[in-house]
């Protein structure tokens, strides 16, 4: 005998009072409670056998409620309900399985609660922001995610089905072109997946893992390069100058005073009023913001002291950043500085740049190599001497430093850009200059 079905009509799913169960066909149900509330249901029997559906227990799945569901979603829900039970699934198992994996920690909630939970120990905050946005962790001011980064792709995946597979879809694109960053973040996948099999998240093999596992597959790191940042040669810094100071923007001024510093851009972009004293000339940025831990002494030129006359027009505090970013009391991003690289079409990172100021020291210049390494904050010598050698050499790397200027501005400057620019950016609301 033929199984009827689509009984009901729309109208009679609203109008029916009688409590109980009114049948649709083929196991789909309209129920309506005592209290009047209606909702679907589907009876099926179950069997593990798919050599013989409808037999065994009568079991009972709920569909939800008419309020919600309308008659034809419900057929709908019922008849892919019926082929599992054709194909030998349970679909109130698979529909509990389906919800359980709704509810699973994606990749990217238990990155976050990492690097929320390792940041004290880290003492420098880029180290936390460099985290973030390589694993696209990042939020904007709104809250919402950046797809910036490297792993957009894995964030909403389950952390406990991260596979091999993810892993290499992610490195195995910049393998050879950014082995040092893909190196880097292959440790910091590994540690998060570490992090989450250390909460009962995930089991088995870390896929992240290096050595007996990525080591097979992707060729070892010393056989490529070892992630030197892009620089410009040295003599064509000062033409790159000319055109930088063509552009009006914070992040221009930030750029320029990184370069004629020699300082890393975290520094710069970090940087804040009380560590500048403009009558010594002096920069001291302090220990918790030096990547060696230890406080650093700049001496400042002609062309960096007259930069910091310019964004202190933009001062509203004595204690504000000098390169503030768009929003109040946060610096300028990173990707400001590479922005504006790209946009003016250089092949070169902003620490690069301190590459370009060793080479011109080593090779334009009779400084010892001392001095210079001093000047970038290196680390000179095996820890004994480092213990004997107490001064920083300061006013060797003044000398130093304002050779750089003169190198960097004996032509003279193009478009160079005044304090009335920077006050018409921030009026336009365009101080992050990217």
């Amino acid at each position: 005998m033929a199984v009827q079905l689509n009984r009901l009509n729309t109208r009679q799913v609203t109008t029916i009072t009688k409590p109980g169960r009114h049948a649709d066909g083929a196991g789909l149900y309209l129920v309506v409670d005592p209290s009047g509330a209606r909702r679907w249901l589907f009876l099926f029997r179950w069997k593990a056998d798919p050599a013989q559906p409808g037999t065994g227990k009568l079991r009972e799945m709920g569909l939800g409620s008419v309020r919600d569901v309308p008659l034809a979603k419900a057929r709908e829900a019922a008849a892919r309900a019926r082929e599992m039970v054709v194909a030998g699934v349970d679909p109130i198992g698979a529909k509990r399985q389906a919800k359980a994996k709704d509810a699973a920690p994606t990749f990217s909630a238990v990155a976050e609660a990492h690097i929320a939970a390792m940041a004290p120990a880290w003492r420098n905050p880029k180290h936390t922001d460099q985290w973030r946005m390589t694993l696209s962790v990042e939020r904007g001011d709104d809250g919402a995610w950046l797809d910036t980064g490297y792993c957009v792709a894995l964030r909403d995946t389950p952390v406990a089905d991260v596979t091999t597979e993810d892993v290499l879809g992610i490195l195995t694109p910049i393998w050879q072109t950014k082995n040092e960053t893909a190196s880097r973040l292959r440790g910091r996948i590994e540690a998060v997946l570490d992090a989450a099999k250390a909460k009962g998240l995930r089991s088995g093999e870390n896929p992240a893992r290096w050595k007996g596992h990525l080591a097979l597959t992707l060729p070892k790191r010393q056989k490529l390069q070892r992630g030197h940042h892009a620089a410009l040669p040295y003599a064509d810094v000062p033409a790159f100058l000319k055109r930088l100071r063509l552009v009006r923007g914070m992040s221009s001024f930030a750029l320029e005073f990184a370069i004629l510093s020699a300082a890393r851009s975290g520094e710069v972009r970090g940087a804040r009023w009380p560590e500048i004293d403009a009558d010594k000339k002096l920069w001291a940025v302090p220990a918790e913001r030096m990547k060696a831990g230890r406080e650093h002494r700049v001496p400042l030129g002609p062309r960096a002291l007259e930069i910091l006359d310019t964004v202190a027009q933009l001062k509203r505090g004595p204690d504000d950043l000098v390169f503030p970013g768009q929003k109040r009391g946060s610096p300028l991003s990173d990707m400001s500085l590479t922005a504006l690289l790209r946009r003016l079409k250089v092949d070169a990172t902003a620490h690069g740049f301190r590459s370009s100021f060793r080479d011109w020291a080593g090779d334009h210049t009779t400084f010892p190599r001392e001095v210079a390494e001093a000047a970038l904050a290196h680390a000179v010598g095996d820890a004994t001497e480092a213990a004997y050698r107490r001064s920083d050499a300061l006013e060797k790397r003044r000398a130093l430093m304002l050779a750089w200027d003169v190198f960097l501005n004996a032509a003279p400057a193009v478009g160079t850009a005044t304090g009335a620019d920077v006050v018409e950016v921030a009026e336009a609301g365009a101080s992050n200059g990217a």
